[in-house]
C-alpha cells in the first residue's frame, strides 16, 4: 500500500470508489488517443510579426487541414480566404463588413465551414479537452455543432436552429472569431522555443506577451535570452550588451516603448562626449523602422559607440575578477597602445581603425569616468524598475531551462561543449569540474541564483557575473565558440581577427556516434531519439540541410531574423512532430501583403502511429492510474472511508 497520507490527499479529489474509477476510465481512454502535435521554433530574434503569423497559421498546417477538408469541394481562392479568416478573424471580418460582404448567407456558410475544420483538428483530443479550450460563452453551441450527425434526421432541425439563432441574435461575428481562435488553439498542443527570443528584431516584448498567453510552452534559453536575464539581475556588462545590440539594430521601440528603459541619459551623454565624432564604425543597421521612438542615425551611432566603450570596460573588469574564466586574452583595452594607435591580439599587433576615446585614461583604461558611472547607475535603475521586463524574465525562469528531455527528444539551444577527441569539455567552477549533463544542470542552478538570491547573499555577485560569462565564454553551452570578437569587428580591419572558432561539438554532432553519446548522457534511448537545437543558421542557399547525423540531429535556426535571411536564403524553420511523422516547415520572408504559407515536407515517418500512452504524458497518466487503483483498493479494504453525500 502506498503512503496513506498521500492517498488521503488524493481522496479529497476523488471521495468515492465511483469517482476514482470514473477518472481511471477517463485517463485510460486519453492514453488511447493520438499524441498531440508539438511545434519547435528557434531563434525568433524579436521578429514578432513573422512569429505570430506562424503561431496563428500553425506554420502552414491549418492551410493543409483546409485543403484536406475542402480540397475537391471549393476553389483554391476560397480556401485561402478561410485560412486568412482563421489567422486574423477580426481584421477579415472588419474588411468584409466595410465591403458589404458580411451578409447572413456568408456568415452561415462560413460557420458551417469553420465547424468542419474545427472537427478535423479536434478529432485527436478528448471531448473534455476540447471543451476546456472553448470560450465559455459559446461552449455549449460549439460542442453541439462539433458532434453533428448529419444522418440523424431528428437532429438536423436542431443543429440548423442553433446556427440560425446565432444569426438572429446578431452574434455571428463573435461566434466566428471564437471558432477561429479555437482552431488555432487546437492545432498546436505543445510549443517548444529553443532559444534566442531576444535581439536583432524589432519587438521581442510582443513575442513574450504572446508566449505568456499560450497554453503549453517551454523555453530552452539561448545566449541572447541569457544576456537579457543577466541585465534583469543587474549585471552591468549584460545591460550594456543588450543596449548595444538593440541600438546597433535600430531597435529603440523594444527598449523605450516595450520595456520603458529611459535612454535619454545615454543620448545626452553620447551627444556631448562624441559631438565631434562621426562614429562611422557604429552606424546602426536599419532593418526595421521604429514606430514610436525614431532616433536620428547620427545620434544612434554616438549612443552605440558610447555604450560599446562602457561595455568593454565593465566586461574586462569581470574578467579581472574571475581568473577561473580563463579569458585574460580578452583584456583588449589593456592591450591598446594609445600612443601608437595599435592593439595587441594573440601576440600580434594591429592598427586600430578608431582612436577617439575621450572617456578612456590610457594609464587606467578600464576605469569608468564619473559621468559613465552615473549613466550606468541610471540605466541599471531603469532595468530594475521595468515591471514588464521582470514579468517576462520571471516567465523565462518559470517556463525555461538549459535543456529539456521530452518524448525522446533532447532540446537545447547551442551545444554540449566537447573536445576534439569527442569527450565532454569540462568547466571548473569553484574548484569542481562539470561536463555534459552535469554541467548544464549546474549552470541551471547558477542562473536561478543570479536572479532569485537576495542582494546581500555573497553568492549573488558571483552568479550575476557568471551570466555575462554564459553570453560569451568559451565553455558556455549557449555560446559555443572560443571567443566573441565584438571589439575586433569595431576596431580592427584584418578579417583574421574576426574569426570565432566553433566548439568541436558542431562538427562531431553531425556524426551518429556522437549524437548517440549525447543522448545516452541525458538518459535517452539512442533508437528513435533526436537532438533538436538552433543557434547556428542553416544556409540552405549554400546546400546545407537542417537534418544531420542520419536524422539524429535537427538544427532549426534557418534565419527568422531578417539579419540572417541573406545568408540562409529562407526565413527559418518550424519542426512539427505529430502522431504520424516529423515534418519541417520552411518559412518564406514574412510579407503581410503576400501569401506566407511555408513549404512543409515530411522528414521522418514514425514506425507506427504514436498514441498518448507512448509519450511522457502517457507515463504521467499511467502513474496517476496506479495511484487511483491504490485509492480504490484502500476504499474497498476499509483503510479509507468513502465520503458519500
Amino acid at each position: 500500500m502506498r503512503d496513506i497520507d498521500y492517498l488521503k490527499l488524493l481522496s479529497r479529489e476523488y471521495p468515492t470508489v465511483r469517482s476514482a474509477c470514473s477518472e481511471i476510465i477517463n485517463l485510460r481512454a486519453i492514453m488511447g488517443l493520438p499524441k498531440g502535435t508539438e511545434y519547435f521554433f528557434s531563434d525568433l530574434h524579436g521578429e514578432y510579426e513573422a512569429f505570430i503569423h506562424l503561431l496563428k497559421s500553425s506554420s502552414g498546417i491549418i492551410r493543409e487541414k483546409i485543403r484536406e477538408t475542402f480540397g475537391y469541394v471549393i476553389p483554391e481562392e476560397s480556401q485561402m480566404e478561410i485560412a486568412n479568416l482563421i489567422y486574423y478573424p477580426e481584421r477579415v471580418l472588419n474588411k468584409m463588413t466595410l465591403e458589404g460582404h458580411n451578409t447572413e448567407d456568408w456568415q452561415k456558410v462560413t460557420i458551417y465551414r469553420l465547424v468542419r475544420i474545427c472537427k478535423e483538428v479536434s478529432s485527436k483530443y478528448s471531448r473534455s479537452k476540447v471543451r476546456k479550450k472553448m470560450p465559455q460563452e459559446f461552449a455549449y453551441a460549439i460542442d453541439e455543432l462539433l458532434h453533428v450527425d448529419y444522418n440523424d434526421e431528428n437532429k438536423k432541425i436542431y443543429y440548423s436552429e442553433i446556427i440560425q439563432t446565432i444569426l438572429d441574435v446578431q452574434i455571428a461575428d463573435q461566434f466566428i472569431i471564437a471558432l477561429c481562435e479555437l482552431i488555432q488553439n487546437l492545432t498546436i498542443d505543445n510549443l517548444h522555443i529553443i532559444g534566442d527570443i531576444f535581439d536583432r528584431g524589432p519587438r521581442a516584448d510582443i513575442i513574450m506577451n504572446a508566449l505568456m498567453q499560450f497554453h503549453d510552452v517551454d523555453i530552452q534559453w539561448g545566449n541572447h535570452d541569457i544576456s537579457w536575464m543577466g541585465a534583469a539581475t543587474g549585471n552591468l556588462a549584460c545591460i550594456c550588451v543588450v543596449l548595444r545590440i538593440a541600438i546597433s539594430y535600430n531597435s529603440f521601440d523594444v527598449l523605450e516603448d516595450g520595456y520603458g528603459i529611459n535612454l535619454r541619459p545615454l543620448s545626452m551623454f553620447a551627444a556631448n562626449v562624441y559631438r565631434d565624432d562621426p562614429c562611422e564604425r557604429f552606424q546602426p543597421k536599419i532593418l526595421d523602422e521604429n514606430i514610436y521612438d525614431a532616433v536620428d542615425p547620427g545620434l544612434a551611432a554616438k549612443m552605440h559607440k558610447a555604450i560599446a566603450v562602457i561595455q568593454f570596460k565593465v566586461q574586462e573588469q569581470i574578467i579581472k575578477r574571475h581568473s577561473d574564466y580563463q579569458m585574460q586574452d580578452r583584456l583588449l583595452l589593456e592591450n591598446v597602445d594609445f600612443s601608437k594607435g595599435t592593439v595587441k591580439i594573440d601576440g600580434k599587433e594591429y592598427a586600430m581603425l578608431d582612436m577617439n576615446f575621450p572617456t578612456i585614461d590610457p594609464k587606467n583604461p578600464l576605469a569608468l569616468t564619473r559621468e559613465e558611472e552615473e549613466l550606468l547607475h541610471n540605466l541599471a535603475l531603469s532595468f530594475k524598475h521595468s515591471e514588464l521586463l521582470h514579468r517576462h524574465i520571471k516567465f523565462l525562469y518559470s517556463h525555461g531551462s538549459m535543456y529539456k528531455c521530452y518524448n525522446s527528444n533532447l532540446l537545447y539551444h547551442g551545444c554540449i561543449p566537447m573536445k576534439a577527441d569527442g569527450s565532454f569539455e569540462e568547466m571548473v567552477i569553484d574548484g569542481k569540474a562539470y561536463s555534459g549533463k552535469a554541467l548544464l544542470d549546474y549552470i541551471d542552478q547558477r542562473v536561478q541564483k543570479a536572479y532569485f538570491l537576495p542582494e546581500d547573499d555573497p553568492e549573488k555577485e558571483k552568479c550575476r557575473d557568471f551570466m555575462w560569462y554564459l553570453w560569451c565564454g568559451a565553455k558556455s553551452p549557449v555560446f559555443g565558440k572560443d571567443k566573441m570578437t565584438t571589439f575586433e569587428n569595431y576596431f580592427v580591419a584584418e578579417k583574421e581577427t574576426h574569426k570565432e572558432k566553433m566548439n568541436p561539438y558542431y562538427s562531431l554532432s553531425q556524426q551518429v556516434e556522437y549524437c548517440d553519446k549525447i543522448l545516452t548522457e541525458f538518459g535517452l534511448p539512442t533508437q528513435g531519439s533526436h537532438i533538436i537545437n538552433g543557434h547556428v543558421p542553416v544556409k540552405i542557399k549554400d546546400g546545407e540541410t537542417p537534418v544531420k547525423a542520419d536524422g539524429k540531429l535537427y538544427v532549426i535556426d534557418g534565419g527568422l531574423s531578417k539579419a540572417y535571411q541573406s545568408k540562409t536564403g529562407i526565413a527559418g524553420y518550424t519542426l512539427i512532430y505529430n502522431s504520424h511523422h516529423l515534418a519541417l516547415a520552411e518559412h518564406k520572408p514574412f510579407d503581410p501583403d503576400k501569401e506566407n504559407t511555408p513549404r512543409v515536407s515530411i522528414v521522418e515517418n514514425m514506425p507506427r502511429r504514436i498514441m498518448v500512452g507512448d509519450t511522457d504524458k502517457g507515463a504521467e497518466l499511467s502513474s496517476r492510474i496506479e495511484d487511483l487503483r491504490e485509492l480504490v483498493n484502500a476504499y474497498r479494504e476499509g483503510i479509507l472511508k468513502e465520503r458519500i453525500h
